[in-house]
């Protein structure tokens, strides 16, 4: 892991981010002292594919049907 001072972080951030997006971490310091750590992103969002779920469930015939009045009230209330 490779250490940098502020002003370097600064004036090379855009190599530093292409340098970290390859899988690489590195620390920030501040006279010597470490602050921060510039770390890859990983997304918590699952991967998720268009139609995957096909054929999985069906939608009742109903589902598109108004609701019922009595239930519609409840939610204007």
């Amino acid at each position: 892991m490779e250490q940098i001072n502020i002003h370097k972080a600064k004036t090379q951030l855009s190599k530093l981010i292409v340098y970290v997006e390859n899988g690489n971490e590195i620390v920030i310091a501040r006279h010597g002292e470490p602050v921060a750590k510039l770390v890859p992103f990983k997304s918590s969002k699952p991967n998720r594919k268009s139609g995957s779920a096909k054929g999985k469930f069906d939608i009742p015939p109903d589902f598109f049907e108004p609701l019922p009045n009595d239930l519609i009230e409840g939610f204007i209330k």
